[in-house]
């Protein structure tokens, strides 16, 4: 369980204590364990899907990137939170993981509210139009490349707008001097983001972290 730094039984008690995932996100939680059971550990807690579809709608977000959409359980939980005629561009580079979101995003009602967009996401966020202003993000993907999602993201934000980072308390050693892994990479960017003048931030230990950077 996401969250397991915490103790034993304070996680799964957090859990209990946020709004329910629906039958789509349930199924769709299984189907990803059942076939992905390697990789299930990608998928974000059900609490933290919760709590991310209750920033969009704080924010009252029209336009939303994603980076790293796995099988599309965060998609949704975006997308639903999202004012009327948002959109949500989701980047990814697997088409075998984004097949199942497609699925479920269809499931959710929700095809007419996400773009997929397959490629590096670098690349995919610097053609977007410098006059479209993003309203939420949130990035998921290879935590070697958060620095450069963050810093192709931050200046497309408009004042106000809110990024959101996952991972960045790596099961509790993100404190472990000796840790290696993804620690080191997450502890500078962590580092990076709360040095950075054009935001103000704050990190969550919301599942297994969540930085969240708001643009000044």
């Amino acid at each position: 369980m996401k969250g397991s730094y915490l103790g034993e039984a304070l996680p799964a008690y957090l859990s209990a204590h946020a709004t329910q995932p629906d039958q789509v996100l349930r199924d769709l939680a299984v189907e990803t364990t059942a076939l992905h059971s390697d990789y299930a550990g990608m998928q974000i807690a059900p609490e933290q899907g919760t709590f991310m579809t209750m920033l969009v709608q704080l924010t009252g977000a029209k336009l939303a990137v994603e980076v790293g959409t796995f099988t599309g359980y965060s998609s949704i939980c975006i997308a639903r939170g999202l004012t009327p005629g948002g959109r949500l561009i989701a980047c990814d580079v697997s088409e075998e993981w984004t097949s199942m979101a497609r699925k479920y995003w269809e499931r959710a009602g929700l095809t007419d509210r996400i773009e997929l967009r397959l490629g590096d996401a670098v690349e995919t966020l610097g053609a977007l139009p410098a006059d479209e202003e993003i309203d939420f993000a949130f990035i998921d993907a290879d935590k070697g490349g958060y620095p450069a999602y963050y810093e192709a993201l931050l200046p497309r934000m408009r004042p106000g707008g809110l990024i959101v980072c996952d991972n960045t308390i790596q099961g509790g050693r993100i404190t472990d001097p000796d840790a290696g892994g993804n620690v080191p990479v997450l502890r500078e960017f962590n580092d990076m983001v709360t040095a950075d003048p054009r935001v103000d931030s704050v990190l969550l230990p919301v599942a297994d972290g969540l930085t969240l950077a708001r643009k000044r």
